[in-house]
């Protein structure tokens, strides 16, 4: 790989007598891997529903190592979420942040998701997380990814992060930036890094993540954390945007980051990951609020529920056999199932809450593709399940009517995990697959 000089003369100074060892990673392939979603199954689940062998990385509990050339978005186990596809280091931010079940959890620069859906695994369903990326286009694919992954209580936004976290202040207790950067790290993966780097593009980025950080401090709690990463090696991204930023912040201290992979740097403050630590390349650190942070919010208010909602909910009760425990809310034409700690706060940015339960057509409510993938198997009154080689599994991931023996809305499984919904009349399930998802002939 052809590496710009100076940044290999920069990488010289920075490791010394490694120097040698990890440009010789720059004749190896890049590292792949996946991330198990415990949120729609276990591993065992997983195993039996990929073509390729698994062995686990060090950077989460629930990632793993991958040698295999083909793509995985046509595989039937990633159309139902059970796996993200992700490098193994870049799991390692938020296993420093370590969300705990029922914590309020902001991921400020979220796009395309994987930091965000393993966020919503940690959580367990409780909780709140918030994804946010100011890109349009980009927040339309982390929308997606959180759909497929199955996630009920995230709020995704586009937002600027100053105007988010000023009317979010003090609300979380767990915020991740990681926020985007001159991609040093990503060197083996990503050729267009590779071709813009330069010494002023890793400054220009520097000025730009200490504004970002700067902002997300806003929203941090009493107590809270706030995780600063990058996928970058210049200090001038880290250690020294994180030395600024507590300068201007002295309410923030810095932590340990209590983990076993990489290597610590400065007192085992500041976390560092290089190809030849079985990565590509990450920095991490983790930082507390220890003074008070004033937070005005509350949870949303229950109101008195519309005959539609009433109907949503009734027809939640047909669909599947659990209780709902949260409510349901009509805006637009469609109706969202809300999560229960979401904030009493209205903004512009918000392009979903929640799950889209279905869409009102006339006097009747057409369910959605993401309330099916937000669903256990064991839940639906209505289902097919089948094995990741069967046919009529690919007829139905390409848009096509299957045979079926049922009747009404009927969730489409694979190995017990769900990947979409029909609706099934005389022996056939009309397909509802939606056709961006929909595999290519």
């Amino acid at each position: 790989m052809n590496l710009p000089t100076e940044f290999l003369e920069r990488m010289k100074l920075m490791l010394g007598d490694e120097y040698e060892k990890f440009t010789a990673c720059y004749n190896e392939p890049a590292l792949r891997g996946i991330r198990l979603n415990t949120l729609k199954c276990d591993i065992e689940t997983l195993k039996k529903s990929i073509p390729f062998d698994i062995t686990p990385s060090p950077f989460s509990q629930f990632s793993y190592y991958v040698k295999a050339d083909d793509k995985f978005g046509d595989l039937s186990a990633h159309h139902a979420g059970m796996f993200y596809s992700q490098e193994p280091s870049a799991s390692s931010a938020v296993t420093v942040l370590n969300p705990q079940k029922g914590d309020k959890v902001l991921d400020l620069c979220a796009a395309p998701g994987g930091k965000s859906t393993q966020i919503a695994a940690m959580l367990m369903g409780e909780g709140l997380l918030w994804s946010n990326e100011i890109v349009k286009e980009r927040a339309n694919i982390l929308l997606s990814n959180i759909e497929r992954m199955g996630v009920k209580n995230a709020v995704v936004s586009t937002c600027h992060p100053q105007k988010l976290c000023s009317e979010l202040q003090g609300y979380f207790d767990k915020v991740l930036v990681d926020a985007p950067c001159s991609g040093e790290g990503m060197f083996r993966r990503d050729e267009i890094a590779v071709k813009e780097w330069s010494i002023a593009h890793v400054k220009a980025c520097a000025v730009r993540q200490l504004s970002i950080l700067n902002s997300a401090a806003v929203a941090v709690k009493q107590g809270g954390v706030l995780v600063y990463s990058t996928c970058t090696f210049s200090k001038e991204e880290n250690e020294e945007v994180v030395e600024l930023f507590l300068k201007e912040n002295q309410d923030f201290k810095l932590d340990k980051t209590y983990v076993n992979f990489g290597r610590a740097a400065c007192d085992d403050s500041f976390l560092r990951i290089f190809p030849t630590d079985g990565g590509e390349g990450h920095f991490v650190s983790r930082l507390t609020r220890v003074s008070e942070k004033l937070c005005k919010l509350a949870s949303k208010n229950s109101q008195k529920k519309n005959d539609m909602e009433n109907m949503a909910e009734e027809l939640y009760n047909k669909l599947f056999k659990t209780k709902l425990e949260s409510r349901i809310v009509s805006l637009n034409n469609k109706l969202y199932i809300i999560p229960n700690d979401m904030p009493n706060v209205v903004m512009a940015g918000i392009i979903r809450v929640g799950v889209e339960f279905g869409e009102i057509r006339g006097n009747r409510i057409e369910p959605s593709h993401s309330l099916f993938m937000s669903e256990q198997a064991k839940n639906c009154n209505n289902i097919v399940d089948f094995a990741p080689e069967d046919f009529s599994l690919h007829k139905f991931l390409s848009g096509e009517e299957i045979d079926v023996d049922m009747s009404g809305y009927t969730a489409v499984a694979v190995n017990g995990v769900i990947t979409g919904f029909g609706k099934a009349s005389n022996g056939r399930l009309k397909n509802k697959y939606p056709k961006g998802l929909r595999l290519r002939r």
